[in-house]
């Protein structure tokens, strides 16, 4: 593993954690370089099931929301503004003010976290710049950052909840609308969001299908899946907090509906979306038919070919496009 900033920027002093006391991460993603933490002290705050249970599996304590109290607390930036400013008040409250270690690159917004945070009266160290990102850290009477902490906010479309870093938090996603809009045959059965985010996919489908028996949402952010819980109040409906492309069903799903993402962090990863597609396949029933919303640029019926016997373009609106898929390859669920 690549010595990281974190880890140079403690072993130079730049910044330092307490010798007695629990150390609270946020959001380190797996591959995090955290060898310059003490182990035995630290416990990992994570919401996003990949990462969760790859630290769980190393034998780290992870937690997806904090338990106990916490001397020192390290954030790992994520990459919306209001998730951070929300997870760097947290950290703040639960250390009773710090110090609270910050590391993020340029794109994260650092610089702009920095300099608020120093405009807001915090103590702030001076940064380790490093890799074009900065490690630094703050201390402050928590109340400084209270307004960061998120409230209750407005309701999307009047009737759904959303949460600072979730994906699509400020509005319904276009292509979700583009693949709800295109439910007109009756779904029945068993039916599969992949990555269902905070739910909207799912719960118009519920409304719209009272043929369908079971609406099992699954994704990867707890924090969505939270959202999800609200916003899906219909009885049919099963949520599961799992890596979509890796989850296990007891059978076959009639339907699968997906918008696969194709990010982690601000990098494009092709190879994501491209297991949701060979997750469908293998999730469906032998009868079972896929729905697919993606990017016009993404070339997904390559794949889809490999996976599914008939595939064909169904509707396209802004930039997306929707796929059917249907006859999935047979492979072990």
């Amino acid at each position: 593993m690549t010595v990281s900033r974190l880890t140079l920027a403690l072993q130079s002093g730049a910044v330092s954690v307490p010798p007695d006391g629990r150390i609270a991460v946020f959001d380190a993603p797996a591959g995090a370089d955290l060898s310059a933490l003490p182990k035995d002290r630290v416990q990992i705050v994570q919401g996003f099931a990949p990462d969760h249970d790859a630290w769980a599996a190393r034998g780290w304590d992870v937690a997806v929301t904090p338990e106990g109290a916490f001397a020192a607390a390290l954030v790992v930036l994520p990459r919306a503004k209001a998730a951070a400013q929300a997870r760097l008040a947290e950290a703040l409250a639960l250390t009773g003010g710090g110090p609270v270690l910050v590391d993020g690159a340029k794109t994260d917004g650092v610089d702009s976290l920095l300099k608020a945070l120093r405009k807001g009266g915090a103590e702030v160290s001076a940064p380790f710049a490093k890799a074009h990102g900065k490690t630094f850290s703050f201390g402050a009477e928590p109340a400084a950052l209270a307004h960061w902490l998120p409230g209750e906010g407005g309701l999307i479309d009047g009737r759904y909840r959303t949460l600072p870093g979730v994906f699509s938090a400020d509005g319904i996603d276009r292509g979700s609308a583009l693949l709800v809009g295109a439910l007109q045959a009756p779904l029945k059965g068993r039916v599969a969001d992949l990555g269902a985010g905070w739910g909207y996919v799912a719960a118009e489908a519920l409304a719209a299908h009272p043929g369908i028996a079971e609406m099992h949402l699954i994704e990867a952010d707890h924090a969505a899946l939270s959202c999800a819980r609200e916003n899906v109040t219909d009885p049919r409906a099963r949520f599961h907090w799992a890596d979509a492309t890796v989850f296990k069903a007891d059978r076959g799903f009639d339907t699968v509906l997906t918008n696969p993402p194709f990010h982690v962090s601000r990098t494009a990863d092709p190879g994501l979306g491209r297991a949701f597609l060979a997750a469908a396949a293998r999730l469906l029933a032998p009868h079972g038919q896929a729905l697919i919303v993606a990017n016009r640029h993404l070339p997904y019926e390559r794949d889809l070919a490999g996976l599914f016997g008939e595939t064909r373009e169904i509707g396209a609106e802004a930039g997306f496009k929707l796929l059917l898929a249907r006859r999935p390859s047979r492979r072990p669920r």
